[in-house]
């Protein structure tokens, strides 16, 4: 499967992109930039570019099915208004753990929302995955990490792919219909030369693609674990893949400049910025998020 090279499609130099979904609805890709408290929407058939500005780090914003959006910020779930730009806090699943934050999330078939908590220090193993059905929030019963990442659902519904970012793991996990998850096994480890694992997705064959931090790429890993493809950055923080398009065979990729100093960033002048390539495989329909 050829794939072309990433180009950078939108310079908005993110302290930390991530977070990248694509809304069918329409057909524009959303992405946050954590640390700079924004939201953006990008529209790559007229290159319309918007911003938001969040009260505070907002770690992913997700469509739901009232035609608005749920965002991930620092305290919780929130609704997230698009047209007046407005946050209302929903849930705040860990009240308890003030130096948390929420960092990355998904929709599964069913309109639950998986999303994951993290050191905001990232020294302390108190981030967990937690599960919004319906308006409620529970645990997902997974151990906690300090910084959890993904997480992906596989194409069937049947797994649920969790990454432990420090720990260098991708976990893979059985889901039952009623979105009751069984016991996680090693999907994946990451070398140390290549980076930390981020954010994950499934494509439509059942690959799971991860980016790799101080990486320089994309992996697409095959349903066994195996490394079936890399994609190569000219920037070393990989933060996540999303696909859109009219197909769904274009992979957009967030990217992040935390952690590079002026020199560092003297040789990546294009960190922080989306990228776009073609991935030559289709990505998964996305769902929305269900409030009741």
């Amino acid at each position: 499967m050829a794939l072309s090279e990433p180009q950078s499609v939108l310079p908005v130099q993110a302290t930390l992109g991530e977070g990248p979904v694509w809304v069918a609805r329409e057909q524009a890709l959303w992405f946050v930039d954590i640390k700079s408290h924004q939201v953006h929407r990008f529209d790559p058939a007229t290159g319309d570019h918007r911003s938001f500005a969040a009260p505070e780090q907002v770690g992913w914003v997700l469509p739901s099915d009232d035609g608005q959006f749920l965002a991930g910020l620092k305290t919780g779930v929130a609704r997230f208004d698009a047209e007046t730009g407005e946050f209302t806090s929903l849930r705040d699943p860990e009240p308890d753990l003030p130096g948390n934050r929420l960092n990355d999330a998904t929709v599964d078939a069913a309109g639950r929302v998986w999303f994951g908590t993290m050191d905001d220090g990232e020294e302390a193993a108190t981030g967990c995955l937690w599960c919004l059905d319906g308006g409620e929030v529970r645990a997902s019963g997974l151990p906690p990490v300090t910084i959890t990442n993904g997480p992906a659902i596989s194409p069937d519904g049947r797994t649920l792919y969790h990454t432990d970012t420090l720990g260098r793991l991708i976990h893979a996990v059985p889901m039952n219909d009623d979105g009751t998850l069984g016991s996680a096994r090693v999907f994946a480890e990451i070398a140390e030369e290549d980076g930390w694992p981020d954010g994950c997705v499934c494509d439509a064959e059942g690959f799971l693609w991860s980016g790799l931090w101080g990486g320089w790429r994309a992996r697409r890993y095959a349903p066994d674990g195996s490394i079936a493809q890399e994609v190569r950055f000219p920037v070393a923080n990989i933060t996540k893949i999303a696909f859109g398009g009219p197909d769904l065979t274009t992979a957009y990729a967030t990217t992040a400049r935390k952690g590079l100093d002026e020199a560092v960033l003297a040789g990546q002048p294009l960190a922080g910025n989306l990228f776009a390539f073609d991935a030559g495989v289709a990505g998964i329909p996305g769902s929305v998020a269900r409030l009741r």
